[in-house]
């Protein structure tokens, strides 16, 4: 090398050290900012868009990241468990800051799930639970007990009719998915205790009000005219189609069929201050707001969450449904 370029040479080896540092600082203060929610992006899979609630659930999903500050990428899976294997990917591909996930089902996590957490890409589940051996594949989840809104309904059921015999027919929602497993179950540890009430028929209604409708029909035209004592709901939408099928077969749902379901959403409320419906167990649908705080709070502090944050599961009968449905008809 020339002499006397080696002080030229010096001087630009300064700079270019000085601005590596800069560059590094600068990074080290935002690694540091992490925990900050600006700048946040997060992707929400969620099921689909087959009820009112699961329709509030992502109204209140967007609200809850616009007033954070969060940008939400969102994809409807359509009731399908590849198309949300596929968000999760994307998500993943994308460089999210974390997913929320809505399960359409219980099992086939393990894999993309795994992939997640080899990106570092916390996971959060929303509304239901997964199957899976190892647990440490999702932050948390923050759902209702899905076990205790049957127990809660099957409570009120056996309150209601006393000691009378009571023949229960049930519409379940998809199968597959974990919720339905537990609804089913704890409806039926609380009548069991109950020896005058019986679950005679059961058929998934898939979470929609046709195949609620179309079920029930099917329920009424199996069973002798007028033995069917009460319906059982997953959800209010199904029993919403219940209710039209049991008008249509020239009966009082209310009344002449006794009806209880789960979730809260305003035309059940409407249903029951028009005499249709007796009670419904309330599905809190602000489940992605409680994430994006949890998520925030762990980015600040990295200290762990509970792997379970547990929504309440409240009985509503008719004597507030009118104001209830009052207040709830513009979020859903």
């Amino acid at each position: 090398m020339d002499m006397k370029t080696l002080p030229r040479h010096r001087t630009l080896s300064r700079r270019i050290l000085g601005i590596g540092a800069a560059v590094f600082l600068g990074g080290l203060a935002a690694g540091c900012d992490s925990g900050d929610k600006k700048g946040l992006t997060v992707g929400f899979s969620q099921i689909g868009s087959e009820s009112g609630w699961r329709a509030a659930e992502t109204k209140l999903a967007r609200q809850g990241a616009e007033q954070r500050g969060i940008t939400l990428k969102f994809s409807d899976a359509q009731q399908r468990q590849e198309n949300q294997i596929k968000a999760v990917r994307s998500f993943i591909a994308q460089g999210v800051d974390a997913i929320l996930l809505a399960p359409v089902v219980s099992s086939g996590w393990d894999e993309v799930l795994g992939e997640a957490k080899a990106a570092n890409i916390p996971v959060i589940l929303l509304d239901r639970q997964i199957d899976t051996p190892n647990v440490d594949l999702y932050l948390t989840a923050v759902t209702s007990d899905t076990i205790e809104e049957g127990r809660v309904a099957g409570r009120w059921l056996a309150g209601k009719v006393q000691g009378r015999d009571c023949r229960i027919v049930e519409i379940q929602g998809t199968v597959g998915a974990s919720l339905v497993a537990n609804r089913k179950k704890g409806f039926e540890e609380a009548i069991a205790t109950a020896p005058n009430l019986h679950l005679v028929r059961t058929q998934s209604g898939e979470f929609t009000r046709a195949k609620g409708k179309e079920v029930m029909e099917g329920f009424l035209k199996a069973e002798a005219p007028g033995s069917i004592c009460a319906v059982y709901a997953h959800n209010d939408d199904m029993m919403i189609g219940a209710i039209q099928a049991i008008k249509e077969a020239g009966l009082k749902p209310g009344t002449d069929i006794l009806t209880v379901s789960i979730d809260g959403v305003p035309d059940i409320f409407k249903a029951m201050a028009d005499g249709d419906a007796n009670a419904t167990v309330e599905l809190a649908p602000d489940m992605a707001p409680r994430a994006y705080d949890i998520l925030l709070a762990y980015r600040k502090d990295h200290a762990p969450p509970p792997k379970w944050v547990q929504t309440p599961s409240k009985l509503y009968e008719p004597d507030t449904a009118a104001a209830e449905y009052a207040r709830r008809k513009d979020l859903y």
